[in-house]
C-alpha cells in the first residue's frame, strides 16, 4: 500500500492502493508517428541520452519541455508510459529493467509489470486476478516480490468508503509472494490473517521489511526471504509503513501518522477496525536495520511519504503537499536523514511522487501527473539526475 494503491501509495494519486488504475498501454497512432521519428531503436534512445547504455527504452518520449522551472537536478527527462495511472517502479540491481503496478490489458485493477529498458518491452509476471502492489527485485534479480489479493478473491478489492473522508483500505486479503521474474514458481510468504505489503528488499537480498496487521495495529516487521526470522521493528500507535532500507543496509527509511492525543487515537483504531486508515498528517522516520535509534525526520504540516534513501545515504528523497496540506499538490523534496528545512526537487502544480534512484545513483524514475492527456494520469517519467 506504497503508493496510490495498497501501502506505498501517495495521498493526492488515483490509488496505487488508492484507487483502480487503468493505464492506457499503446500510445496514440499520431504519438507513435513522432516516437518513430524521434527515436529509431535502443542505440538511438540511448544516443538521445547522451551517451550509450543509457536506460532510456526504444518507446520512451523527450519531456524536457515538461521540466518545470526550478527543476534544477533533472538534467534530461523522458516518459516512459503513456495513459492511465502507473505508479511504483523500482530498479532492477542491475539497472536495466523496472517493475512497476498498472492497470492496462483489460485487467480493471492493479498488477504487476516488469519493463526491460533495452527493448522497452513490458510484460505482465502477475497473474491478473485480485490486486497487486508493491514489486520489487531481490537475489540479483533472479526473484521478484509483491503483494497480491488474489487468493482472497479472483475480482478486485471493493473500493473504501469514501463517506468517512479520504481514506486507504488496509485489504485484509493482501499477501507477500515471491516468483521468478517472469512471473512463474509463484511462492507464499505471509499466511498471518490481515493486512501484508509494503515489502522491500535489502540491497544485499537477506531482509524483507513490510508492514504488517498481525498484532493489532500496522507496524513494520522484517523477515528473511523464506519467511523466517520475523521481527517486529516499531510498536508505536498508528500507521508505520512504506520502509526502504540504505544502501549499506545499516538503515530504514519509513512513513509514519502516530495519533497525537487520545481522540486520534480513537479515531485511528476505529477506523483500523474497518480496515482503513486516514492518510492527511505522515511524516518521515528513519531507525537503524533491528529497529533501534528510531528518529523523526519531518514534522511538517500534511502527508510526506515514498521516501527513498539518496545513493550517498545522507539524505531522503520523498514526495509531500508540505506547501498545501490539504491540496493535491504533492511534489519531491529533498531532506537530510538528520532532519531540517526540505529542499523542493520538483515544482510541477500537480502530483510527483514515488522517486527512486537507479542503483548508480545517475538517474531517478517517478510517477506524475505533468504532460496526462485526462484529469489525474498518473505516468512514469525518468530523469538523470544532476546532483
Amino acid at each position: 500500500m506504497r503508493s496510490a494503491r495498497a501501502s506505498r501509495r501517495g495521498p493526492g494519486v488515483a490509488r496505487r492502493g488508492v484507487g483502480p488504475v487503468a493505464t492506457v498501454g499503446v500510445v496514440t497512432a499520431a504519438a507513435a508517428l513522432l516516437l518513430v521519428g524521434a527515436f529509431s531503436g535502443p542505440r538511438a534512445a540511448a544516443a538521445r541520452a547522451g551517451r550509450p547504455g543509457l536506460p532510456v527504452p526504444p518507446g520512451a518520449a523527450a519531456r524536457d519541455s515538461l521540466i518545470r522551472p526550478g527543476e534544477l537536478h533533472f538534467q534530461r527527462l523522458w516518459q516512459l508510459t503513456f495513459g492511465g495511472q502507473n505508479a511504483e517502479a523500482y530498479w532492477s540491481e542491475d539497472g536495466k529493467e523496472l517493475i512497476f503496478q498498472s492497470a492496462r490489458d483489460g485487467w480493471p485493477c492493479d498488477q504487476m509489470y516488469v519493463m526491460d529498458l533495452a527493448t522497452g518491452r513490458t510484460t505482465l509476471v502477475s497473474g491478473g486476478r485480485g490486486r497487486t502492489t508493491c514489486g520489487y527485485f531481490y537475489d540479483r534479480d533472479r526473484r521478484i516480490l509483491y503483494s497480491s489479493t488474489h487468493l482472497a478473491g479472483d475480482s478486485c478489492p471493493p473500493p473504501p468508503d469514501y463517506s468517512k473522508g479520504y481514506v486507504w483500505p488496509i485489504h485484509a486479503g493482501y499477501d507477500i509472494f515471491t516468483a521468478r521474474p517472469d512471473g512463474s514458481d509463484l511462492r507464499r510468504l505471509t499466511e498471518t490473517p490481515g493486512y501484508d505489503a509494503e515489502a522491500t528488499v535489502s540491497t544485499d537480498g537477506r531482509w524483507i521489511v513490510f508492514t504488517s496487521v498481525r498484532d493489532g495495529d500496522l507496524d513494520l516487521y522484517a523477515m528473511r526471504p523464506d519467511g523466517t526470522g520475523l521481527a517486529r521493528l516499531t510498536d508505536e500507535v498508528g500507521y508505520d509503513g512504506g520502509a526502504f532500507y540504505s544502501r549499506d543496509g545499516k538503515w530504514i527509511c519509513y512513513r509514519a501518522s502516530h495519533p497525537a492525543d487520545s481522540a486520534a487515537v480513537a479515531d485511528y483504531r476505529a477506523l483500523l477496525a474497518q480496515a482503513l486508515v486516514r492518510p492527511s498528517r505522515m511524516d518521515l522516520w528513519v531507525m537503524r536495520a533491528d529497529g533501534s535509534g528510531k528518529r523523526k525526520v519531518t514534522d511538517d504540516p500534511g502527508a510526506s511519504f515514498a521516501p527513498y534513501f539518496t545513493p550517498d545515504g545522507r539524505s531522503l528523497i520523498y514526495s509531500s503537499n508540505r506547501a498545501q496540506p490539504r491540496g493535491r499538490d504533492f511534489d519531491l523534496y529533498l531532506v537530510g536523514v538528520q532532519g531540517g528545512a526540505p529542499e523542493p526537487v520538483s515544482r510541477d502544480p500537480g502530483f510527483d511522487g514515488f522517486p527512486v534512484f537507479s542503483p548508480d545513483g545517475r538517474w531517478l524514475v517517478f510517477a506524475s501527473n505533468r504532460g496526462g492527456t485526462q484529469p489525474h494520469e498518473t505516468n512514469l517519467f525518468l530523469a538523470r539526475w544532476r546532483p
